[in-house]
């Protein structure tokens, strides 16, 4: 290995979920960057590895990634890891990968166990058409507020990070925005004492009352899809618009703007007002 980043997935908790590529990858590289020297000690001692490591992390990953370069540049096969899944997506690495890119090193990625897919999966929330991962929720109230107001806007499953002191006040704030929405808060995934908690909001709520122990991953599903209008009843609360003058189109998305309805559905029903209208 000579001259390139390779970016490896590492196991989220079982080190046997460590993929043959990967191994081989550690135990080939010249440097290993990782993000903290005593978790990956344990896991280069597992795959047989004498690789050197370098400590690359957030504090200081953005001057460690001109330093990486530097070495990649002169020839050097350098490997980064995290302390539990795949670099850069919630853990650090972000920096190393663009700066190897910026200076033309080549990039290899090797796949591996990933929380966020486990988690999706595990919490049955999965639907098939496709989800979001949103870091980690922030603490102070009001952030938390908006970062769960935003979870809506994707309309599809959501995975959020938490720290395990901090689950309980997540699941309280998302039982005061919908006390009803299934969440799912994984603990632990391939580690020995994994469990997967599923309920509503305000099951969960009552149910974590203090700190969990290990890793959190929890899984949002998305709002109830609203009915669909009556574009009847619609096109008669629309008549007003158009008696005063609006364009079918502009009345449609002053419907839509309210999030009475879908712009499709305002516009049609604004139409059908124009034909009762004129008709009348």
């Amino acid at each position: 290995m000579s001259g390139s980043l390779t970016v490896v997935a590492t196991p989220v908790g079982n080190l046997d979920d460590l993929s043959p590529r990967a191994a081989a990858a550690l135990r080939d590289a010249d440097l290993v960057a990782c993000e903290d020297t005593r978790r990956t000690a344990t896991l280069l001692r597992h795959v047989g590895s004498a690789a050197p490591m370098v400590p690359t992390h957030e504090h200081n990953e953005a001057s460690r990634a001109t330093d990486l370069v530097a070495r990649m540049k002169d020839g050097v096969g350098v490997v980064l890891v995290s302390d539990a899944g795949m670099p850069a997506v919630s853990d650090p690495g972000a920096r190393v990968v663009a700066a190897a890119i910026a200076a033309d090193v080549p990039v290899t990625v090797i796949p591996g166990a990933g929380a966020v897919e486990m988690a999706l999966v595990a919490s049955g929330l999965a639907n098939g058409t496709g989800y979001a991962f949103a870091g980690f929720a922030p603490r102070k109230a009001g952030e938390l507020a908006t970062f769960i107001q935003r979870l809506d806007a994707w309309g599809e499953p959501v995975v959020v990070f938490e720290g395990p002191s901090r689950v309980g006040a997540l699941m309280r704030a998302l039982a005061q925005h919908d006390p009803d929405r299934p969440v799912a808060v994984c603990r632990e995934l391939t580690k020995v004492h994994e469990e997967v908690m599923r309920g509503t909001a305000t099951e969960l709520a009552a149910r974590i009352t203090g700190p969990l122990k290990g890793e959190v991953a929890v899984v949002v599903a998305p709002p109830p899809e609203a009915p669909a209008p009556d574009e009847g009843a619609l096109a008669e609360a629309l008549l007003p618009m158009i008696d005063a003058g609006m364009s079918p189109a502009r009345a449609a998305d002053v419907v839509a703007g309210l999030g009475a309805a879908s712009r499709n559905a305002a516009y049609r029903a604004a139409l059908a007002a124009v034909a009762m209208r004129n008709s009348a």
